[in-house]
């Protein structure tokens, strides 16, 4: 089973992209984030076109996630648990049936918390304490699981290009950090570093200051492994040459293949 991770920036501004994106590349399962479309204005007759089942949580103009996948969705849910009061469309889960066993999937897009001064950053900070419990919920199940998604969310400096340039940054301050190491200690394996340890691989790359051209760019996009499905780990890469295409995402998609 192949899935990918995709931070599209937008399904509206980039409905052409990620569709032919969708036909060449052909994943199985697609957790997308930042649609930012409410779920009744999300274009799905378009993947449902392109024989994939949609699920959404979205949210008008900012945020939102959706898994699109060929095999079959069950158990559906919405919202990060732990905070009735958070109206930020930023998680969704689903259980998708392979040919062994069947996989609990949760897409994410964890808050970005700049600038730290402000309220945003104790936001993601929380928002990541509520992570670390649902994290050890999945655990708890000992079934087949992966949280993967937009993490905002730089491990350590091999994942930056220029990593002094985010010093201080929410992306990589001591304290996303800390919560980041907790997650991962728990019993997760980081799919992408089970496959290779050498620096100068990227997800994201911005928009300005020409970071696309000179490769100024970060790995901020993850995906994380529940004992059960590292287990089943065939590999895992990044789909870097789709950030040159046209109107392309900041982001690029992550993909790991897993035997389930």
């Amino acid at each position: 089973m192949k899935i990918a991770t995709f931070n599209i920036n937008g399904v509206k501004a980039r409905l052409e992209a990620v569709t032919t994106w969708l036909q060449q590349s052909a994943p199985d399962v697609a957790l997308l984030q930042e649609i930012k479309s409410v779920d009744e204005a999300f274009p799905r007759e378009m993947f449902e076109d392109l024989g994939y089942q949609v699920e959404t949580h979205g949210q008008k103009g900012f945020n939102g996630v959706a898994i699109l996948s060929k095999l079959p969705l069950e158990d559906v849910t919405r919202g990060l648990p732990g905070d009735e009061a958070d109206e930020q469309a930023r998680w969704i889960e689903a259980t998708v049936m392979g040919e062994r066993t069947a996989l609990r999937l949760c897409g994410l897009y964890l808050p970005n918390g700049n600038p730290v001064d402000s309220d945003k950053f104790p936001y993601k900070l929380g928002w990541m304490d509520r992570l670390i419990e649902r994290g050890k919920a999945l655990l708890a199940d000992e079934q087949p699981a992966l949280m993967a998604g937009d993490y905002n969310i730089i491990p350590a400096a091999i994942d930056a290009a220029r990593p002094e340039a985010w010093v201080g940054d929410a992306l990589f301050h001591p304290e996303s950090l800390a919560r980041w190491r907790a997650l991962n200690n728990l019993g997760f394996t980081e799919a992408f570093r089970a496959r290779t340890g050498a620096p100068g691989h990227y997800s994201f790359w911005d928009y300005q200051r020409g970071a696309w051209d000179r490769n100024d760019g970060i790995r901020i996009d993850h995906v994380l492994l529940a004992p059960q499905a590292a287990d089943c780990l065939v590999d895992c890469w990044i789909e870097k040459d789709l950030r040159g295409r046209d109107k392309p995402s900041d982001h690029v998609p992550v993909w790991v293949e897993l035997d389930v």
